[in-house]
């Protein structure tokens, strides 16, 4: 039994996850290179400039200088987000990841467009706040800073799910997150106190500078691939 403290880094090294990254080879290459991808999202970015987004972004440069950071593949700091619902993608046609009503053939730019005549006059669900709760190899787990805030979260992705026409089979589960990099391999097993050891002391850093993460309202976005997505929308 690996002694890793959070089950939920389990899934990062190699003696407990053998199986290759879920979007290795349809949205990055072994070199680290991301690939053609193209779809839609509601996302929040961080805020430029913010003290947060510093301090987020000197933990990102903490994991890069890790010996083995070679094993993740990372995106770009302007692309930095948090997804508030997930929309359609190329490689994703099928149900329940579309709307029903719309054909599975139909090009990523035409249902872009039809949900930008969706969403026109869309209220939003009230401010949120969110808190970085977790630091693990891909980058932050986040949620709500409160109850409240959490509460509008969910409504938030609720009322989505209305222009969207859909929900995914993990719409109530969803785990809110700022992601770093992707693995292009497994961390070694041998690795696994120094990441620990980082992770700890990033966590702590932020839950000292960054107490609140600062973010732009959610926005529609389009993209071709994890290096950028392009505010068509801004919602709310």
């Amino acid at each position: 039994m690996l002694d890793i403290a959070s089950p939920s880094l389990a899934g990062f090294f190699e003696g407990t996850n053998p199986t290759p990254p879920a979007h290795f080879g349809t949205r990055y290459d072994g070199s680290g290179d991301f690939l053609l991808e193209p779809g839609n999202t509601v996302v929040c970015h961080l805020v430029e400039g913010s003290a947060s987004q510093a301090a987020i972004l000197d933990v990102r440069e903490r994991m890069r200088a890790m010996p083995d950071a070679d094993r993740l593949a990372f995106t770009p700091i302007s692309s930095l987000h948090m997804t508030l619902f997930q929309g359609i993608i190329e490689y994703r046609r099928r149900l329940p990841y579309w709307p029903s009503d719309v054909p599975l053939d139909t090009g990523i730019d035409d249902m872009t467009g039809l949900y930008l005549r969706r969403l026109q006059g869309f209220q939003g669900c009230g401010p949120f706040k969110i808190k970085v709760v977790e630091v693990v190899p891909t980058g932050l787990t986040v949620a709500g800073a409160s109850k409240e805030d959490r509460r509008n979260l969910e409504a938030w992705r609720d009322a989505l799910s209305v222009p969207f026409g859909y929900r995914h089979p993990d719409h109530d589960s969803y785990v809110f997150h700022i992601t770093f990099a992707y693995q292009i391999r497994r961390l070694a097993d041998e690795r696994i106190s120094a990441w620990r050891d980082l992770f700890d002391a990033c966590l702590s850093f932020l839950d000292r500078e960054a107490p609140v993460i600062e973010l732009r309202p959610a926005a529609f976005c389009s993209f071709k691939d994890m290096e950028h997505f392009e505010e068509l929308l801004v919602l709310g």
